[in-house]
C-alpha cells in the first residue's frame, strides 16, 4: 500500500534550487535509502517530507491513511543531544508528546509504549540511568525508541549512524531493521553507508545521479557495481 507520493518535487532557498524534479513513491514497509553527495539535497528533501519546509513545486501526499503524526523523526547527532539532562525514561517519554491532545499527563496508552519501545530498542535496563552518561550507540537507541513513541508507521532517519563506532553502527543498523522486518515500520534513511544500501535497502533514491536516480535496491546495485549482500537476520 502506497505512503507517500512525491510528485515531481522541486526544493529551495531565497530562490536558489537545491533540487528539482524529485519523483518517488514509498509503499508501507519499505526500506528506502537516499543517498547523494554533500549538497544534493537529502536533508532539505526530509524537512519536506516532515512539513517543515513547503515544496517551490509539485506536491508530497501522503495516502492510505497515513497522517503526518504517523511519521517519526531521528535527527543527526549533535552536542545538545549528547548532554541532554535526563534519565533515558525521561527521553524516550517525551516522544509520547504528541499522543497527549489536550491532556496534561500521558496514560496508560502512552506508558505502555514507552515501556514497548524501549523492550523493542533493549535498553529497559537503562531507564534510570542519566541519557548523557550512555554510549553514542545506547544513545541513538533511546533516541530511536523516542521517535517510534512518537510514530510508529513511518521512521525518517538523518544518517542515524553518523559519529559511530563500527560496532555501535552496526547494532544500531540491526535494530533498525529489526524495525522494518519484523514490525512493519516502514523505514527512509539518508546515508552516505553504500555497504548499508547494499545490505538493508529495498528501494534508492540518488540524488546526484542526472537524472535522480529512483529505482529498486538490486538495480542501483547493478548500476553501480555494489554486491547484493543478504541480511543475515540478526535481531535487534
Amino acid at each position: 500500500m502506497k505512503q507517500i507520493d512525491c510528485k515531481n518535487v522541486t526544493l529551495g532557498y531565497e530562490g536558489r534550487t537545491v533540487c528539482e524534479g524529485i519523483s518517488f513513491s514509498v509503499e508501507s514497509g519499505d526500506y528506502l535509502c537516499i543517498v547523494g553527495d554533500n549538497g544534493s539535497g537529502k536533508s532539505t528533501l526530509m524537512k519536506a517530507l516532515l512539513r517543515l519546509k513547503a515544496p517551490d513545486k509539485g506536491e508530497i501526499c501522503l495516502l492510505g491513511g497515513v497522517t503526518q503524526s504517523d511519521i517519526g523523526y531521528l535527527p543527526q547527532r549533535n552536542d545538545a543531544q549528547r548532554d541532554f539532562p535526563a534519565t533515558v525514561a525521561e527521553v524516550v517519554r517525551s516522544g509520547c508528546v504528541g499522543r497527549k491532545k489536550f491532556r496534561l499527563f500521558i496514560g496508560r496508552t502512552e506508558r505502555e509504549a514507552v515501556s514497548k519501545n524501549m523492550r523493542c530498542m533493549r535498553i529497559s535496563e537503562l531507564a534510570k540511568r542519566p541519557f548523557s552518561e550512555l554510549s553514542g550507540g545506547q544513545q541513538q537507541r533511546v533516541l530511536l525508541a523516542r521517535a517510534l513513541c512518537a510514530a510508529e508507521k513511518i521512521l525518517l532517519l538523518d544518517e542515524p549512524v553518523s559519529g559511530l563506532d563500527p560496532t555501535a553502527a552496526e547494532e544500531m543498523y540491526g535494530a533498525i531493521s529489526h524495525l522494518n522486518r519484523d514490525h512493519g515500520t516502514t523505514i527512509i534513511m539518508i546515508t552516505h553507508d553504500l555497504s548499508a544500501v547494499s545490505r538493508y535497502a529495498t528501494k534508492v533514491l540518488s540524488m546526484s545521479d542526472t537524472p535522480d536516480f529512483y529505482e529498486s535496491a538490486d538495480e542501483y546495485c547493478r548500476l553501480h557495481g555494489l554486491s547484493r549482500k543478504e541480511e543475515d537476520g540478526a535481531d535487534a
